[in-house]
C-alpha cells in the first residue's frame, strides 16, 4: 500500500514514527500480528544505521582491516605493497548505502502491508499524529491501539567557542565525504571516536585522536589499552587526558585550530567530533502528552513509555537510552511489537525476566563489536559492573596466543579474553575479546551470558581446531584449575 492521497485523517492500530531499521522491526511484528500500520519518515527510509553509521562505517573499515590482517601473514604480507584506492572503498560503501537513494526500503515497509507517510511526524495529544510534507501539507493519524517512537538520536556538540565557526564534523561527515583530509582531529575516545581515527588513517589522512579519558571507556580497561596501542602502531596520535576548549576556522576553506585544555594547539584540515548523542525527541510533541520535549523516554520492560496513561506510546531504539545499539533496538522492536499485537488481542503478557514480552537482555547480555584494528566485542557485565551490582565474582583473563587457531590466523597474533565469572551459580556474567577477527566469536559468548549456561556445561562445547575460538577452551580450563583461588573482584 502507498500513503493515500487527498485525506486529511486516517485511522490504524499503530502508528510508528521514524522508518530505520528499529521502526521498520515494530511495523514487521505489528503486522505480523494482523494489525494495520502507519509509518512515518521525515528523512531517508532506513535512517541513520543505513546511511550514515553502521552499514557505510563499516563498509569503509572493512578494506581497512583486511589489509591490515594480510599484512600480519608471511606470504600475504609481501603482496600488499601500496596504499588503499580510496576510489574504490568510497565506491564500495556507496553500493552499500544506494547512493542514499531509499528507493529499496521504502518498498520495503510497503511490502509488509505497511503505509509510508513521507514528512515530520509530532504527536498531538494521545494517540494522534500530524505529519507535516514538505510542502506544508498536513495528514492527521489516529492511532487505536499504539504510537511507537523509534526517531533515534542524533550528536551532540560541545558548548565551546568557535564551534560554530569551525564547523566540524560528525560521524554523518566522516561516513558520507569522499575527500581523505591530509590532517585530521578525532574528538572522542568512545566507539565513533576509535572507529573513525582507524578508518581515516587507513585513507591516508594523519589522525590525532584526542579523548578525556582512556579508550572504549564503558569496556574493560584492556580493550581501551589494546586498541590504542593498534591505533598508536598504525600511526595515529593518541592523546589521552586532553580536552579541546576552542577551535578557529576564519577562512572557511582554511584548517581548523584546536586549542588544549593544556595550553597547546592543534591544527587540522578537518575536526571530527564524536563526543556522545541526544535523543531526537526535540520536536515530536511529547509535550502533547504531558513529556519534555528533547528528553529520554523511559520505558518498562515491554517498552511502554512511562508517564504517560493509557498504554499506548512506546519508545524503541536509541530514544529509551538502555543500549544505543542497532541490534539492541530492533531485538526491543521486535519484542514491543509482539507485545503491542498481544494488548491488541487481549491475551496476557509474557513480560516476566526473559519472557517473549520482555526485554531482558538490554539489562543483562547487552553486545557491542568496534570495528579497529584490534576489533574489540563484549557482552554482558564488566568485572567492575559485576562487583558494583553485588555479584561475588571471579575473572579469568588469558592472551589469545595461548590458542594455536590464533597463531595461524595471525603470526603474532595479539589479543586478549576476559571472562566474568559469577561464583554463587558458576555463570558467565561478561565476556570481553580484544583481537583480530574476535567480532565472529562474540555470539558464541552472548548466548553463554543470555542463557546462563553453567560452565560445568560449556566446556562441553568444543571448538573446532585450528580455529581462534579454540581460546574459549583455554578460559574455561583456566577458570576451573583456579576457581578455588580467592581472588577480587577488580583483577
Amino acid at each position: 500500500m502507498s500513503e493515500p492521497h487527498g485525506t486529511k485523517e486516517a485511522a490504524y492500530d499503530v502508528i510508528v514514527l521514524g522508518a530505520g531499521p528499529v521502526g521498520q522491526n515494530v511495523a514487521d511484528r505489528a503486522r505480523a500480528a494482523g494489525l494495520s500500520v502507519a509509518v512515518v519518515e521525515r528523512e531517508l527510509v532506513g535512517g541513520e544505521c543505513s546511511y550514515w553509521a553502521c552499514v557505510p562505517s563499516k563498509a569503509l573499515l572493512r578494506p581497512v582491516i583486511a589489509v591490515a590482517d594480510a599484512r600480519r601473514v608471511d606470504g600475504a604480507r609481501q603482496a600488499v605493497t601500496g596504499p588503499l584506492d580510496t576510489e574504490g572503498v568510497f565506491a564500495r560503501r556507496d553500493r552499500y548505502v544506494t547512493d542514499w537513494d531509499d528507493t529499496g526500503q521504502a518498498q520495503g515497509v510497503k511490502s509488509i502491508g505497511a503505509d509510508l507517510f513521507r514528512g515530520h511526524g509530532r504527536l498531538d495529544g494521545p494517540r494522534r499524529v500530524t505529519v507535516t510534507r514538505d510542502d506544508g501539507s498536513r495528514q492527521v493519524l489516529t492511532a487505536r491501539h499504539a504510537v511507537a517512537v523509534a526517531t533515534g538520536s542524533r550528536p551532540v556538540l560541545p558548548d565551546i567557542p568557535g564551534i560554530d565557526e569551525a564547523r566540524p564534523w560528525t560521524n554523518r561527515h566522516g561516513t558520507d565525504s569522499s575527500t581523505v583530509p591530509a590532517r585530521l582531529a578525532v574528538v572522542g575516545g568512545g566507539g565513533v571516536g576509535v572507529e573513525m581515527a582507524t578508518l581515516w588513517q587507513g585513507l591516508g589522512s594523519r589522525v590525532t585522536l584526542l579523548a578525556r579519558r582512556r579508550l572504549l571507556p564503558r569496556m574493560e580497561p584492556f580493550a581501551g589499552d589494546l586498541v590504542a596501542q593498534g591505533l598508536t602502531g598504525a600511526g595515529v596520535d593518541v592523546r589521552i587526558g586532553v580536552q579541546v576548549r576552542a577551535l578557529r576556522r576564519p577562512d572557511p576553506t582554511g584548517p581548523v585550530t584546536l586549542t588544549l585544555d593544556d595550553g597547546g594547539e592543534l591544527e587540522a584540515d578537518e575536526a571530527l567530533f564524536a563526543t556522545g548523542r541526544t535523543p531526537a525527541t526535540d520536536d515530536i510533541g511529547l509535550d502533547s502528552v504531558g513529556l519534555t520535549p528533547g528528553s529520554w523516554l523511559d520505558v518498562d520492560t515491554t517498552c511502554l513509555v512511562h508517564g504517560v496513561d493509557g498504554d499506548w506510546l512506546y519508545a524503541l531504539g536509541d530514544v529509551n537510552h538502555r543500549a544505543l545499539l542497532t541490534h539492541q533496538g530492533k531485538y526491543q522492536a521486535r519484542t514491543a511489537g509482539d507485545a503491542i499485537g498481544a494488548r491488541a488481542a487481549g491475551r496476557p503478557l509474557d513480560d516476566a525476566a526473559w519472557g517473549d514480552h520482555a526485554t531482558t537482555a538490554d539489562q543483562h547480555a547487552v553486545p557491542q563489536v568496534f570495528f579497529t584494528d584490534p576489533e574489540a566485542g563484549s557482552v554482558g557485565l564488566t568485572a567492575d559492573q559485576a562487583a558494583a551490582a553485588g555479584h561475588r565474582i571471579r575473572t579469568v583473563d588469558l592472551d589469545f596466543n595461548a590458542a594455536q587457531g590464533a597463531n595461524l590466523y595471525a603470526d603474532g597474533y595479539r589479543g586478549h579474553g576476559r571472562l566474568v565469572v559469577d561464583l554463587d551459580r558458576e555463570v558467565l556474567l561478561g565476556v570481553t575479546f580484544v583481537g583480530p577477527g574476535v567480532s565472529e566469536l562474540l555470539h558464541s559468548a552472548t548466548v553463554a551470558v543470555a542463557g546462563e549456561v553453567p560452565l560445568k556445561r560449556l566446556r562441553h562445547a568444543i571448538a573446532c581446531f585450528p580455529t581462534v575460538s579454540e581460546i574459549w577452551l583455554f578460559l574455561l580450563a583456566a577458570y576451573q584449575r583456579d576457581r578455588d583461588t580467592p581472588q577480587t573482584a577488580s583483577a
